[in-house]
């Protein structure tokens, strides 16, 4: 299993919400998502915009008991300060979420072409102010409204703040890193952090790598010896990262997670 896997999540999901809006809502997130780390910046603003008005749309509804697919973003902000109508759900949470969702959707309908600087793109700037609100949105969601164990919630909300890998491809049981320039213990990183905090086994590795079986075993010994400290195996057996290794990944590593090479 690759980090958080979108099936399950919506299950997790619908209910309390709607199974559709629970879908688009998923889809929108892993969409926005990808494109960030495959720095496809242009698309930000019209997808946080479309995520934006998904998300009031279940917030509408679970919070009204009416629902509607195509309630639109300025009739629910009215109707969330509406103090006249009986509000189902926390008032403080829904305006901290509301108050950022309209921010994310105005900013994408009113935002101009600005350019800071000859070398400073302000697609890059703007895409990472809206992905970085969009995650606090997704985060804030699942802490509020999944009824689940909540150490699992805590779980899926830190792997939802990783980087998504568009370098692993999955074919039925078959996992491969689809990228030919990576060093034996780069290609072990990047396994491990598609796994992430469930692992790998040193068979699962084996199986996942290109890379020899003594090289796997060698590059797994030097990970989590004492001056790598970048890999440590769980009392399962199961290997994963360290948040050493996770630094490394987002400071040295990030560009080998896309597929183009």
């Amino acid at each position: 299993m690759g980090l958080v896997e979108k099936n399950n999540l919506i299950a997790k999901l619908s209910p309390p919400f709607d199974h559709l809006l629970a879908t688009q809502f998923v889809d929108e997130f892993i969409s926005m998502e990808r494109r960030f780390i495959q720095r496809d910046w242009e698309p930000a603003e019209l997808d946080a915009g479309q995520f934006s008005e998904i998300a009031f749309r279940i917030l509408y509804h679970l919070d009204s008991g009416n629902l509607s697919c195509t309630k639109e973003v300025k009739d629910c902000v009215r109707y969330f300060i509406n103090n006249d109508v009986t509000h189902l759900l926390n008032r403080k949470d829904v305006s901290h979420l509301s108050t950022v969702l309209h921010a994310i959707y105005k900013f994408r309908s009113d935002r101009g072409a600005v350019h800071i600087s000859p070398t400073y793109s302000p697609n890059h700037m703007d895409s990472k102010y809206l992905i970085e609100s969009i995650r606090w949105c997704m985060n804030e969601m699942l802490r509020i409204f999944w009824n689940g164990d909540r150490e699992e919630v805590a779980k899926t909300i830190r792997e939802l703040l990783q980087f998504d890998v568009p370098c692993i491809g999955v074919y039925g049981d078959i996992v491969v890193v689809q990228r030919t320039d990576l060093k034996s213990d780069e290609e072990i990183l990047i396994l491990l952090h598609y796994a992430g905090e469930n692992g790998f086994s040193r068979k699962e590795l084996g199986i996942h790598s290109m890379s020899s079986s003594s090289s796997v075993t060698v590059n797994l010994q030097r990970l989590c010896a004492p001056n790598k400290r970048q890999v440590i195996q769980l009392k399962n057996g199961k290997y994963r990262l360290t948040d050493l290794a996770s630094r490394r990944i987002r400071i040295e590593l990030a560009d080998k997670l896309l597929l183009s090479i």
